[in-house]
Parts: C-alpha cells; sequence; structure tokens
C-alpha cells in the first residue's frame, strides 16, 4: 500500500526528503539549548563576569535564530510537499477512475469514490504531513533528550525511563480501541455522502412527492451515525491530554523533589541549578515529544483506513484491455454476435444476456423492444466494449471487439444512453463533447438532425445558451435531442439510441427518424424503444425477453409470428 501511494510523490519527492533533514536540524539545535543554558546559568551564579554570560547569551540566540530557520523551512518544504502529494493523489485516483469498465465501477459506488477523492485523501494529507515533520521530529526529540537527561541529571533520568513504558502501554491500548472505529466510521460517511447526492440529484422529485421530511430524517440518521462513531472515538481519544499532563506535572514534581534533595546533600557538587533547570527543559521535551508521538498514531490510525480505501482503488485494474497488436480502423458498421452470453459478476446466479446469436448489416436500421428487464441496455453495451461478454463473441465491422483499440471503436460506436447527461457550460459546449473541433455550421447541422435547433434558437443567447449543472434549465426532451446531436457530431459508423426519444413527442420522433434514413443512410442505427411506433419503420426490429431474443424481423413479420411484440403493439394502439 505504501509503495502505491508513494508513486504520487512524483516531482515533490526533494521537499519530502528536505523536510526531515530540516526538522534534524532544529531538534539538534533544541537540544543543545537547555546544555548552554545550565552553563549560562551557573556562570551567574559563579560570577564568572559579563564577557562570559555575553558569550553563552549569544550563542544561545544563535542557536535559538538556527532552531527556528529550520522549523520555518521545514514548515514550508513539508506543507509543499504534503499539498502537492495530495495532489497527485487526487490526480492519480480521478484518472484512475477514468480508465474503469462499467463492471469497475459497479463495485464502487459513486457516493464511496466521492469520499476516497474528498475526506480520504485530506486524511492522508494531513498525516503524510504530520510522517515527514512529527514523526521525525518527535522520536528524534525523544531519544536525544533522554540521552541528554542522563548526561545532564545522570539518576534522576531513571523517572523518564519508569514513566515511557506507561505511556507507551496506555497509546497501544487506545490506537487498539479506535482503530475498529475509524475503519466504520467511513462507511458511514459513504452513506451520508450517498443521501446529500441522491437528495440534491432529486430534489425535483422529493419535492414533487412532499418527501422533504422524509429525507430529513434519513439524512439525519446517516449523520448521527458518524456523529456518534467520532464521539466515541473521540471520547476515548480525549484520555490523551489528561494522561499526558499527569505524567508531564508527575515528571516535574519527582525531579524537582529529587534535584532539591540531591542539591540540598551534596551542596550542589552532584547536581546544580544550572543542572535542574536543564533536566526541567529535558524532561518538557521528552513528554510533549511523547504527546506528539501520541496524536501522529491517532493520525496514522485515521489515515491509515483512508489510505487503505484510496489504495484499493488505484490496485483496482479494469478489466477491459487493449490487445497486444489493436486495429485502429472500424470497416464498416455491420454487427454480428455469435452465441453470445453475459452475466455482469462471476459470482451472478444467472446470465443477463443469453445465447445471443444474430447478424446486422451495415447500414441498417435496427429496433429493439422488450420489457423492463429484458437486458435491452446490456445488449447494447457489448457492442461498444463498455462490458466484454461472457462467452461467445461480439463482432463489429467483421472484427471481435476485442481485437480493436478501445478508444478506436467507441468513437466508431457513438452511444446516447438512457440517462441523458449534460454538462455545465454552454450548449456549443455540451455538443462539441462528440467533436471538440467542430465548426458552427457542424453544430447547426447535427442540431437540426436531431430536431434540436428549433427550440435552441428561441433562446435568447441560442448556441450560447448556459446549461445548469445536469442540464436543469433545459426540458427532458430537449435534453435528449441536444445529446442525440452530440453523437451525431462523432459521425459514428454505429448509432445506438438507448430509449433516447422517449421524452420527445411522436411527431418530432419521427423527423428524427426520418432525418437518420435521408441525412446518415450508411450509418448503422439501434434504436431501443418502449413505443412500437418508434421502430416499426425500422429495416429489422428484435424482440428481447429475459436476457434472450424472443423474436427478430420486420414489423409486419413480428405482428404475425410474435406474441409479445403483437400485444406491445396493439395495447399501445387500442386495436
Amino acid at each position: 500500500m505504501i509503495k502505491k501511494l508513494a508513486k504520487s510523490l512524483r516531482e515533490y519527492k526533494t521537499p519530502t526528503i528536505l523536510t526531515p533533514l530540516l526538522m534534524v536540524g532544529e531538534v539538534s539545535c533544541e537540544c543543545i539549548i537547555p546544555l548552554f543554558t545550565k552553563e549560562l546559568i551557573n556562570s551567574i551564579q559563579e560570577e564568572r563576569g559579563m564577557a562570559t554570560i555575553v558569550k553563552y547569551g549569544v550563542f544561545l540566540f544563535l542557536m535559538a535564530m538556527m532552531s527556528l530557520s529550520f522549523g520555518i523551512m521545514s514548515g514550508w518544504f513539508g506543507a509543499t510537499a504534503s499539498a502537492g502529494f495530495a495532489k497527485n493523489l487526487r490526480h492519480d485516483l480521478f484518472y484512475k477512475v477514468q480508465d474503469f469498465s462499467f463492471t469497475n465501477i459497479d463495485k464502487f459506488s459513486g457516493s464511496s469514490l466521492v469520499t476516497r477523492l474528498t475526506t480520504d485523501i485530506a486524511n492522508v494529507q494531513q498525516a503524510f504531513m504530520m510522517i515527514i515533520r512529527i514523526a521525525v521530529r518527535a522520536p528524534l526529540m525523544l531519544i536525544v533528550a533522554f540521552i541528554m537527561s542522563f548526561k545532564v541529571g545522570g539518576r534522576l533520568a531513571w523517572i523518564f525511563a519508569a514513566i515511557i513504558p506507561f505511556l507507551g502501554i496506555f497509546l497501544f491500548t487506545v490506537i487498539f480501541l479506535v482503530h475498529p472505529i475509524f475503519k466504520s466510521v467511513f462507511k458511514r460517511y459513504d452513506a451520508l455522502n450517498n443521501s446529500v447526492q441522491e437528495n440534491v440529484k432529486g430534489m425535483r422529485v422529493v419535492k414533487s412527492f412532499v418527501r422533504e421530511e422524509y429525507e430529513k430524517e434519513k439524512f439525519s440518521r446517516a449523520s448521527s451515525d458518524v456523529s456518534r462513531d467520532f464521539t466515541k472515538a473521540e471520547s476515548i481519544l480525549a484520555l490523551n491530554a489528561p494522561v499526558m499532563n499527569l505524567c508531564i506535572y508527575t515528571s516535574m514534581i519527582l525531579i524537582s523533589f529529587f534535584s532539591a534533595s540531591i542539591i540540598v546533600k551534596t551542596h550542589g557538587s552532584e547536581l546544580n541549578v544550572g543542572s535542574l533547570t536543564s533536566m526541567i527543559t529535558y524532561s518538557m521535551q521528552i513528554l510533549m515529544s511523547l504527546m506528539m508521538v501520541s496524536i501522529i498514531f491517532v493520525m496514522v490510525t485515521l489515515a491509515g483506513e483512508s489510505a487503505r480505501r484510496i489504495s484499493e482503488v488505484l490496485s483496482e485494474e479494469s478489466n477491459l484491455h487493449n490487445p497486444a497488436d489493436p486495429v485502429y480502423e472500424v470497416k464498416d458498421g455491420s454487427i454480428e454476435f455469435k452465441n453470445v452470453s453475459f452475466k455482469y459478476s462471476e459470482h451472478a446466479e444467472r446470465n443477463a444476456l443469453s445465447d445471443i446469436n444474430i447478424s446486422i448489416p451495415s447500414g441498417a436500421t435496427v429496433g429493439i423492444i422488450g420489457g423492463t428487464g429484458s437486458s435491452k441496455s446490456t445488449f447494447i453495451q457489448l457492442i461498444s466494449r463498455l462490458y466484454d461478454a461472457t462467452e461467445g463473441t461480439v463482432m463489429v465491422g467483421g472484427l471481435d471487439v476485442r481485437d480493436y483499440d478501445i478508444k478506436t471503436l467507441r468513437d466508431q460506436v457513438a452511444v446516447v444512453l438512457q440517462k441523458n447527461v449534460l454538462f455545465t457550460g454552454t450548449i456549443k459546449d455540451n455538443l462539441r463533447w462528440g467533436n471538440p473541433d467542430a465548426s458552427d455550421e457542424e453544430l447547426v447541422r447535427v442540431c437540426k438532425l436531431a430536431q434540436a435547433d428549433e427550440f435552441i434558437q428561441s433562446f435568447p443567447d441560442k448556441y450560447d445558451t448556459e446549461i445548469t449543472q445536469g442540464g436543469t434549465n433545459v426540458s427532458g426532451g430537449q435534453k435528449q435531442r441536444l445529446c442525440i446531436a452530440r453523437a451525431l457530431l462523432k459521425k459514428p459508423k454505429i448509432l445506438i439510441l438507448d430509449d433516447s426519444t422517449s421524452a420527445v413527442d411522436t411527431k418530432t420522433d419521427a423527423l428524427i427518424r426520418k432525418a437518420f434514413r435521408e441525412e446518415i443512410p450508411a450509418t448503422t442505427k439501434l434504436i431501443i424503444a418502449q413505443r412500437t411506433a418508434s421502430v416499426q419503420d425500422s429495416d429489422m426490429i428484435i424482440v428481447l425477453d429475459n436476457g434472450s431474443i424472443n423474436g427478430f424481423g420486420t414489423h409486419e413479420e413480428l405482428l404475425k409470428t410474435n406474441e409479445i411484440y403483437k400485444e406491445v403493439y396493439y395495447s399501445q394502439n387500442n386495436a
């Protein structure tokens, strides 16, 4: 996991290395200061003269300035390294998701991916900052200050040796108790994000059904779950400060008591006031270092689960790969399914598609009809290789789709999915998703084919009209027509409409199909529809039922031979 995450350091390796090196310099200066403080106090006590006092004073000032300089530079490099690391990690995670197949995306929920890209990376960034700074400073300070306390205070240093094991046991217990809580809290975060996303995206539905109170209760439950887990963890972690303070003040009392006894009994021959001052300083350094170590352990425990979740996504490999020698040209739009079966998971109990055999010539218009759950969308997703067939072969242009370069294949297979999505930006921006180099004239031409130009021209800003997030300022039918126009800009050899005219009226639907026949006759057109009117003039119609082909033929042939098609047709036409 660490190796996987470390790959995201890249150009920030130098500040990552410099940060702990500078921390070493800061710790060295801070540990030297008490030694010279001791000498300064002893010089004053022994009245050695101003020259000696000034010498030690100047040296202490220089040490303090050097420590400050090391600390400032370490902080700057640490901030640069941690922020850069988080930026690269976010970049790598986002890019990884872009390469996922639909199978990979199905494995992670959208809300979970959002949590990993935001909260989890923020936790890892904070932990990384602490690791390269505090995780170097605290143990180093602890070790050096412990050694120096033996040098200065002799047997008094055993006070620390007695307290450290106690603190170690306490910290281990705290980590043992909070780790499972932090592990579960991220699942709560996923549920919370999911609640927010669903509510925001479905706000119109929520208001239409007057379900605001239900959504509030659902959000409150998810928020309470997160709060409860964090409260439980924080309650345990809250013990950290009082226990640390107890150890600090106990150490200071014991050191003060035994030091005073030694000074009085030996008249300062074994331990003097300067040494006592140094011991108190070292005791503070040791105990503060222990406190920082405890904070690091807690933070790393929290971030460890975040790092695991990030690594889980980075380690996920797409199950779709280019072949060793991919084909970069799709000859035509012919489609053939040979003994194709498909299931979404190897653990699935049944196939979504079973034993599909069909051949579609290039340029044909094919209607696909079937009830809900008949796997119409699954059927077309195999053509553009959004999924790979579990068994059999899907062929486009006479070649197995797995022989093509994936980008080349998808550039020639334009899919207007059932759930149409528009992005924030102008209508032009959205259309040019199909072809970034398309001219304004090309935009108008495809919009006329998709019957979108008329309503676009009615907007004050026409093609420069801003589309709000999710396309909420255009109707469902307008959104569908814009998505069809966007797909046409790709000039594909295969055009697939997955129930993409369901929100337009029958007249507009007919005009779109007429434009397709006349303007793009060489493009193979697959039209999934619920209305038989949308497919009855197709060259052929496929009837799907429970993932199998129940019927295949023209409108007239199916009316004579296929019960499912007849039932749908007559129910829609009141015949």
